[in-house]
Formats: structure tokens, C-alpha cells, sequence
């Protein structure tokens, strides 16, 4: 099973996050746009995992949120991967700037290492995926159009729990599964 520990957005924040993918895709091609309802923050990968390690997971999380109070998270700017001035491969809505959102996943990231899970080698930079390139090319005036929302406020999301999800690969896109709801305390 191929899962992934996020949290899940309100419907105020995905319905924003479409608004601006729609306006994006009448400004070029060779993206591969995500469904708004599937817009989540991904807080560890865990790839290609047994299913027998589901509960071992689920009790890493239990553990990791127990010190871990409901928090808010502004949703704001926008941005690519890797970066301004190569071609992008990742298009991007951030999450402003949180260190307990940081402390919080550092203790999820802590205790997987404690059950097995390799430790994620890159900086953890919370952001909502909206799109991936496939054909640079193809962008258009994309990524100009997308420049102009880098300050944009598109709303809060209150973090009440922590979901395991399955992601299963479809040709028309990604369908995501929760499997487990760990509230915060």
C-alpha cells in the first residue's frame, strides 16, 4: 500500500485553491493539475508499506500527538519547485510560516524513524501541491500568472487531527483513502 501521513483542508481553502487552478489552466498547458479535493498537506511520505504496519503506524501517530494541541495554519502565497529560476516541476500554494506545525511534524518524523521509517533528507517546506509540470514548454504565461498570488491570503485551516492515507494511482488521478484519524489532544 502506498501511504502518506497529512492533514486535510476545509472546504473554504479548496474551494479557493480550484478557483486559482481554473484561472491557471486558461493560461497555458503541460500541467498535470490537481483535483481540489484531494489538496491536502503532506506531512511524511511513507511510500510502498505493508499493510500488517498500518496499527504500528497509527500508534507512532497516537504517540506523536499526544503532546500536540489543535493549531491554526494560514494558508498564503504561492510558489514553484525547485525554484524561481529553473523550470518548474512542482506549482504551489504555501503555508505561512508555523513553528509548532514544524515541532509537529518533527515529532511524527521522530517516532516513524522509531519504527523503521527512514527520515526525510530534505528540509520539511510545507506547501500544498496544485500541479506538476510535465511539458515546461507548454507553460504559457503560467508561472507569471501564478507570481502575481505570491501574497494571497487564501484562508485557515484549524489542525484538529492527523490522517494515515492510502494513495492509490489512477490514470485520472490520485484517489486518496483515510485510514486512520488521529485526533490532537
Amino acid at each position: 500500500m502506498r501511504l502518506f501521513i497529512g492533514i486535510e483542508l476545509t472546504n473554504e481553502v479548496k474551494r479557493g485553491l480550484g478557483e486559482l487552478i481554473n484561472l491557471l489552466k486558461t493560461k497555458g498547458e503541460g500541467v498535470k493539475w490537481v483535483n481540489p479535493e484531494n489538496i491536502h498537506l503532506t506531512l511524511k511520505f511513507l511510500g510502498e508499506t505493508s499493510p500488517s504496519r498500518i496499527q504500528e503506524i497509527t500508534d507512532s501517530l497516537k504517540k506523536s500527538t499526544k503532546k500536540f494541541s489543535p493549531f491554526s495554519l494560514s494558508v498564503k502565497g504561492t510558489g514553484c519547485f525547485p525554484s524561481e529560476r529553473k523550470p518548474p516541476r512542482v506549482l504551489w500554494v504555501g503555508i505561512e510560516h508555523n513553528d509548532y506545525l514544524n515541532e509537529f511534524q518533527k515529532e511524527i518524523e521522530k517516532n516513524l524513524k522509531e519504527i523503521g521509517f527512514p527520515e526525510e533528507e530534505r528540509k520539511f517546506v510545507p506547501h500544498l501541491t496544485l500541479g506538476r509540470v510535465k511539458f515546461p514548454a507548454k507553460l504559457g504565461s503560467i508561472k507569471e500568472e501564478l507570481k502575481k498570488y505570491e501574497e494571497k491570503f487564501f484562508g485557515k485551516v484549524k489542525v484538529k487531527e492527523v490522517i494515515l492515507f492510502q494513495s492509490i494511482l489512477k490514470p485520472e488521478g490520485a484517489e486518496y483513502i483515510p485510514l486512520a484519524r488521529i485526533s490532537l489532544r
